[in-house]
């Protein structure tokens, strides 16, 4: 690390231009490039999957998206057709439509009671494959939502729509930048200081944004990837900036000259910095070994935006510290506290940490005991994907959803489509057997309506539309594929020798799911293993990494709670701007596990690695905590406060999936820097003891050596070369 600092100060002009260059390259590229976002929800062998392909080989006009344009008048709709003609005439003739299927009492496709119908406009492509799509959707929903009349309600619905309008959050990305100026400002008392983790963040970012947009061209990347980049990316570098700084002023405030400052920084707080970006990188490619391709584009995204603002905090911010020198205290806040007044902050966590290690037990039961109250609601966990009915109100696909419930059924907004082929695969499908499994499909409970089936050109596949009575969301939806699948169509298939395969939105999401959920024990088993290793290297210990697992899991536990309560119960979702319940994402627990367990790592280093040092120093394992706690503490609350604030701010933003992130990682982030740091930790190091560093002779000769701590030579004599820098600067 000082070999690192040593060349960016000697070299920091060049340093910062090499910056700047791949900022602005990078920018440029990806503006030409533009972006192509894919969410493909598709899993290689599974049933829907089946279906899809079916779809796409023998009904190429039903294979891409569909848009609903639903309709509606209290007098029926009956009344307003040439209206109806002349719109969907227009759309017919718009970019990227195969075909416009008018609504017919006939096809089913009006209401009993005439007063609402829909049609339904085929694309010629999937709008997770092509971007241009997106365009063309929205343009086909603002012309249909700007041609109703007083009379006449007309709103684009369905899934298309929902994914092309789908918000992104850059507000949420101001706000949250904001919020992290407001809290260095208190933090440093400094313009100056201030605005170097800002700078440093905001390069590294931006660079790391644009590679992923053009990363979109290369590997099939989620929509909402680039803004859980920016979340992310923004959260953790400024706080690997604020750790960096706030060691640089400690080093100026004993009497170091300002390279020697930067040299101390770098092999103090930077080596903490590189192991805990490292963790993070490594917890978020964990997510490889998932084995679904929708969720590398956002685990790439992610670690290079971690990545980049990692080594910005290790090359670009010591650069710049080198060159502002002892004006980094220049511009002071007025109000804000000096020197000797943060001193006296280190002695009340000094206050603090004894008040805890005088009553241990009372206060790790407490704050143990609200972290499992916190995680209870995480036993009714409902993993699925929530439909347009958690859409805000003010949204056509909102209004088209509700309208097609009123007049049609809940379960009319995710329809199931069975297709049929023969069971030799080739062939002419047997008429009989496609009516025994339409009559079976229809007598199934939870069924409220099967569509006749259609066959293809060629007569060797048919399509059968069948309609739950449930909403998409809904787990009696779900139980309703899983009883089609193992229990009435297998009979049928026997007797009638067909092959059916269960399709449509509302089957690809469930079978994601339950491939999801199956691989949940082996991701979190390799992330915990692989993370009490690295911890066992570093701290030379075996109950460090223990307790370290053990409260990184009760985090996680407490964060999901949360998020059940506010997104699944409905518990103060008002607040963020939820409109009703909704299920958890079934991708949010790997995903959030990943970064919430790396994000935790982050402090536990932070944390550790000084009262490491200070055990190291000691040998009193009290004292260790009490000294360690007293110097972090209260940069550690500030780096939460400014995280909370990040990922809070984009709790408020519009995207569904992002707030789900939102919460869960601002709720996390609050019980890890607030519960478990500043209270348990303490606690149960206190009951551990010398036997929280008892480490056998055996492992310590096995494990190598992974130092995140300081050296033993004096900072000034570390790095001749660059005080030499220093004195020709």
């Amino acid at each position: 690390m000082r070999k690192l600092a040593g060349f960016c100060i000697r070299h920091r002009r060049l340093t910062v231009l090499a910056w700047i260059v791949a900022l602005f390259v990078a920018g440029a590229a990806a503006g030409g490039a533009g972006e192509s976002f894919s969410n493909d929800f598709k899993l290689p062998d599974s049933d829907s999957t089946e279906a899809l392909n079916l779809l796409e080989d023998r009904f190429p006009a039903q294979s891409g998206d569909q848009i609903q344009i639903v309709f509606a008048d209290q007098d029926g709709i009956e009344g307003q057709q040439a209206q109806i003609d002349d719109l969907l005439t227009e759309i017919g003739g718009m970019d990227h439509v195969d075909s416009v299927s008018p609504p017919s009492a006939k096809a089913g496709s009006i209401s009993e009671s005439g007063t609402v119908g829909y049609a339904t406009v085929y694309l010629d492509g999937l709008i997770n494959e092509d971007a241009d799509l997106i365009d063309a959707t929205n343009d086909i929903a603002d012309t249909a939502n700007d041609s109703g009349t007083d009379g006449l309600q007309v709103e684009a619905g369905g899934e298309a729509v929902r994914q092309a309008q789908q918000p992104q959050g850059n507000t949420s990305e101001m706000v949250g930048l904001l919020a992290a100026i407001l809290i260095l400002l208190i933090t440093f008392g400094s313009v100056v200081a201030m605005s170097l983790p800002i700078v440093t963040t905001i390069v590294a970012l931006g660079t790391a944004i644009s590679i992923v947009t053009l990363g979109t061209h290369v590997i099939d990347t989620a929509d909402f990837a680039t803004a859980l980049a920016g979340m992310i990316g923004l959260g953790v570098g400024i706080d690997y900036s604020l750790f960096v700084v706030t060691r640089y002023r400690g080093g100026l405030r004993d009497g170091l000259s300002v390279n020697d400052s930067v040299l101390l920084s770098m092999d103090t707080a930077g080596r903490a910095v590189l192991f805990a970006g490292a963790t993070v990188v490594v917890a978020m490619l964990g997510l490889f070994a998932i084995g679904v391709s929708f969720l590398y584009g956002p685990a790439l995204a992610a670690s290079l935006a971690v990545l980049l603002t990692m080594f910005a905090a290790l090359t670009l911010l010591p650069a710049i510290l080198s060159k502002v020198g002892t004006r980094i205290d220049r511009l002071r806040v007025p109000g804000t506290k000096k020197s000797k007044d943060r001193e006296a902050e280190g002695r009340n966590w000094t206050r603090w940490s004894r008040f805890i290690q005088r009553r241990p037990w009372v206060a790790a039961i407490a704050s143990a005991g609200l972290l499992v109250v916190l995680a209870i609601p995480v036993f009714s966990i409902d993993l699925g994907s929530a439909d347009a009915g958690t859409d805000s109100s003010d949204t056509s696909t909102r209004k088209a959803y509700d309208l097609l419930a009123d007049g049609f059924g809940a379960g009319f907004n995710g329809s199931l489509q069975v297709v049929v082929q023969s069971d030799s695969g080739s062939g002419p499908v047997p008429e009989d057997g496609v009516k025994d499994l339409e009559a079976a499909l229809a007598d199934e409970p939870g069924v409220a309506k099967v569509a006749p089936a259609t066959p293809n050109e060629a007569g060797d596949t048919a399509l059968i539309q069948v309609f739950p009575t449930t909403a998409p969301q809904d787990n009696a939806t779900s139980d309703l594929v899983r009883n089609l699948r193992e229990e009435v169509i297998p009979p049928i298939e026997d007797q009638a020798g067909i092959v059916a395969h269960v399709g449509g939105t509302t089957a690809i999401y469930d079978d994601f799911t339950t491939y999801i959920t199956g691989k949940l024990p082996l991701f979190f088993s390799l992330i915990i293993l692989l993370s009490a290793l690295l911890l066992m290297m570093a701290f030379r210990s075996v109950l460090v990494p223990v307790k370290a697992i053990v409260m990184n899991v009760l985090t996680i536990c407490a964060s999901f709670g949360v998020v059940v309560a506010i997104f699944q119960w409905g518990w103060l979702g008002g607040l963020i701007g939820l409109d009703g319940k909704a299920p958890i994402e079934s991708f949010l627990p790997v995903m959030v596990f990943a970064i919430v367990f790396g994000l935790s790592m982050d402090y536990e280093v932070f944390l550790m690695s000084r009262v490491h040092e200070e055990w190291e120093k000691r040998k009193d394992a009290s004292e260790a905590v009490v000294h360690g706690l007293a110097s972090t503490g209260r940069v550690i609350t500030a780096a939460a406060a400014i995280m909370i604030c990040v990922f809070a701010s984009f709790a408020l933003g519009g995207n569904q999936t992002i707030k789900l992130f939102g919460v869960a990682l601002a709720s996390a982030v609050f019980i890890d820097a607030f519960i478990i740091r500043s209270v348990l930790v303490p606690a149960v190091m206190e009951l551990m003891g010398k036997r929280a560093w008892w480490l056998p002779d055996w492992l310590d000769r096995l494990l190598p050596n992974l130092n995140v701590e300081a050296g033993n030579l004096p900072v000034a004599e570390a790095d001749p070369a660059a005080k030499s820098a220093e004195s020709r600067a």
